[in-house]
């Protein structure tokens, strides 16, 4: 079986190159081209329709199980997803060449989709689904397909978080998808490498509303089969491919949400997107795909833990920590201006909006719900920790009925150490006797109550350290986590001026802190220099310090600086005219810091 995906594979991805080339001779020919749009962030009029190129080399691909007829399951699966995802080819094709309304690409999703449902449950009454279980799989292939869709927002974006969720769930829902299914979803992994060749950053062919849907339909399809495979676990094949699809939900959840926030239409396109986001913080388009790419194969892999973790229970605080990560993100991406200045206008004009205003900025609403998941979260990760088989079978209901008592205390006791009056932003040592004085206090008093009403029984000091600890990192770690994107965000600017200070002493440690609390400036400082040798080699505030006033001109062409700041007015005579003279011979400015009060 092992040589027959390898070679399904081999046949797909040298079908999609050889496919794609002739795509993008045809599609000038029948005015199959993009012009350069914003939304698209490319500046020539590129060839689209490469769906044509994904689908037809994923059916060359899928051809090669001929060579072993025996391997061909029975039909009615395999056969059903293969329809379907050609019938949203079928729509994606005419939406490219005839322009369908948003609402006629839904209404079909959702036909293809019950129908596929259909063919799933089978004809006979007795295999039908519950009627709820019908409405979701419906809804989710139609969302799945439109989630791929609107995912085609940048070079190599769509088809690489594609081609990561079909080796994901391929490998992770083997067993229920059953082998011919396999080697449809590895045929379109190989069609989808294949595609990348072309489209690539910079892309020199789209894929088009044809590949999108095709894509989303055959996973969308594909995930539905655990589901009808292994109803007693519905649960888990859910859990496994909402952790696979993580990129194009979160994407396409977060779009939905904003643009309703900000007064627009949801099937309006705009620069608004995830990606959109990392680009208007400074990454660049490929840091940008690539940050896409990491959080595709973290989701595979808390879906592969999952798995390992034999059940959804014993791994949930894995799933809770992963999710939280998805959020802050989403939070942080979130503060990015996408709508001219109009990004919660809706939000502004709905009556209840000086209620949501005064929870949202005095009493932090959002952080202590945060803050709930946090502790209910620690809380049983500690019993999940301390106590393992029969033993923790019988302590879990101590867990269950002392959480309303953690929450409580917990809760008020960080409420009354003042870290809710605390900004996200500038979260650094001297608030974290804040979370340990709440956290101290809450754990303390969720000890004294339980002990007081359960007499010690099902009582463990261990829990409570275990609980006391995990939570402290959950808190500083999740407020400390804007600070930590603001500094990437900031170091991998493009837009931004790479700075050289001179001097790492206090002044320019006072320079670098003003630089990234003012992103306004577009400075980014990648280095010190500094004369001190005790300072050599050493990081400051999370700048390395890199050589002297003697290795001054190797230090700038290394780390391609674009100007030089000296900080310290202790800094002049001889060592301020050498540093102006190899400036000037490199052709860098050169600025001095002056702090005074006036």
């Amino acid at each position: 079986m092992t040589l027959l995906l390898i070679v399904v594979f081999a046949v797909a991805t040298a079908a999609a190159v050889a496919a794609g080339a002739l795509v993008r001779r045809v599609a000038p020919a029948i005015g199959a081209v993009v012009p350069p749009r914003p939304d698209r962030w490319h500046d020539t009029p590129t060839p689209t329709m490469g769906g044509v190129a994904i689908a037809a080399a994923t059916m060359a691909g899928f051809a090669a199980v001929t060579l072993r007829p025996e391997a061909i399951g029975a039909p009615r699966e395999w056969l059903a997803v293969l329809l379907a995802a050609l019938a949203m080819f079928v729509v994606g094709v005419l939406d490219d060449r005839l322009q369908l309304s948003p609402v006629a690409k839904l209404v079909s999703s959702l036909a293809i989709g019950a129908f596929l449902v259909f063919a799933l449950a089978g004809a006979e009454p007795a295999g039908a689904l519950p009627s709820s279980y019908t409405l979701v799989a419906t809804i989710w292939f139609a969302g799945i397909c439109h989630a791929f869709n609107l995912l085609d927002n940048m070079d190599g974006l769509a088809a690489g978080v594609a081609f990561i969720a079909t080796i994901f769930l391929s490998a992770l829902l083997g067993a229920f998808l059953g082998p011919t299914l396999v080697v449809l979803l590895t045929a379109l992994a190989g069609a989808l490498l294949g595609f990348l060749y072309w489209n690539r950053p910079p892309a020199r062919m789209f894929m088009g509303d044809c590949g999108s849907l095709f894509i989303g339909a055959l996973l969308a399809a594909a995930s539905l089969v655990p589901v009808f495979q292994s109803r007693v676990a519905f649960i888990s094949p859910a859990v496994i491919v909402a952790l696979v699809f993580v990129v194009p939900l979160f994407d396409t959840g977060f779009v939905l949400v904003l643009r309703r926030l900000a007064g627009r239409k949801a099937s309006k396109g705009g620069t608004d997107h995830v990606s959109h986001r990392l680009v208007s913080l400074g990454f660049s388009e490929r840091s940008a795909v690539r940050i896409l790419y990491l959080l595709g194969f973290v989701g595979g892999g808390t879906a592969w833990l999952l798995l390992v973790g034999s059940g959804v229970e014993p791994m949930l605080p894995l799933v809770a920590v992963f999710g939280v990560l998805v959020v802050l993100l989403g939070l942080y991406l979130a503060r990015v201006p996408a709508y001219n200045a109009e990004d919660f206008i809706a939000l502004q004009k709905w009556s209840f909006a000086p209620i949501l205003r005064d929870l949202a900025f005095k009493w932090h609403a959002g952080q202590v719900l945060l803050d709930l998941v946090l502790i209910t979260v620690c809380y049983y990760a500690a019993y999940r920790l301390r106590f393992e088989g029969e033993s923790l079978d019988t302590f879990l209901p101590y867990f269950t009925a002392t959480l309303p008592i953690v929450l409580g205390c917990q809760v008020a006791s960080l409420y009354a150490s003042g870290l809710y009056q605390r900004s996200w932003e500038t979260f650094g040592l001297r608030d974290l006797s804040a979370v340990l004085r709440g956290v101290g206090m809450g754990s303390v008093l969720a000890v004294l109550l339980p002990a007081y009403l359960y007499r010690f029984g099902g009582f463990s000091w261990a829990v409570f350290i275990l609980d006391g600890m995990l939570l402290s990192m959950a808190i500083v770690g999740t407020r400390a986590s804007f600070r930590a994107m603001n500094l990437v965000a900031a170091a991998r600017n493009k837009r931004s001026r790479r700075v050289l200070v001179y001097g790492a002493g206090q002044f320019g440690q006072t320079l670098v802190r003003e630089i990234r609390a003012n992103p306004h400036w577009n400075m980014n400082p990648v280095a010190f220099v500094d004369d001190d040798p005790m300072k050599l080699r050493r990081w400051i505030m999370g700048v390395p310090v890199r050589g002297t006033i003697d290795t001054l001109g190797d230090t700038i062409k290394r780390y391609s600086v674009d100007e030089v700041i000296v900080s310290s007015p202790s800094i002049n005579g001889r060592v301020e005219e050498r540093i102006h003279e190899v400036c000037a011979r490199l052709d860098r400015p050169v600025r001095r810091l002056y702090m005074e009060i006036r």
